[in-house]
């Protein structure tokens, strides 16, 4: 027995870098604990949460909404990619690493967006 949204690779997708961006956080400087480690951690599993809260008795007007709050989570999270590189908490490689995940996530999710119907 499972849920459906179990089974959507972006979901998959989005627990998986969830988990890698805790990761990464936990190696931030201890003064970002409550700045940027915390709001990459929250935008991270912000994008499986909205998925899988979008997936469950919506119309199909209300999941798009929610995997748009999604596709919103991963730009945030991209963005706390790019602070991170900047105050030099990750290297390049890292970052590109990262970046790409982030950059296939949203296409994905957006092309799953557009074939939801009302």
């Amino acid at each position: 027995m499972k849920f459906k949204f179990e089974d959507l690779i972006i979901w998959q997708k989005g627990m998986d870098l969830g988990e890698e961006m805790n990761a990464l956080a936990s190696k931030f400087p201890k003064e970002e604990l409550y700045n940027l480690s915390s709001q990459l951690r929250r935008a991270s599993d912000s994008i499986a949460l909205n998925i899988s809260e979008g997936s469950i008795l919506q119309s199909g007007a209300e999941y798009r909404k929610f995997l748009g709050y999604s596709i919103r989570s991963i730009a945030e999270v991209v963005t706390c990619l790019h602070k991170a590189k900047r105050r030099n908490y990750v290297v390049e490689s890292v970052f590109l690493k990262y970046y790409k995940d982030c950059f296939d996530l949203m296409n994905m999710t957006i092309a799953f967006r557009n074939k939801i119907k009302d």
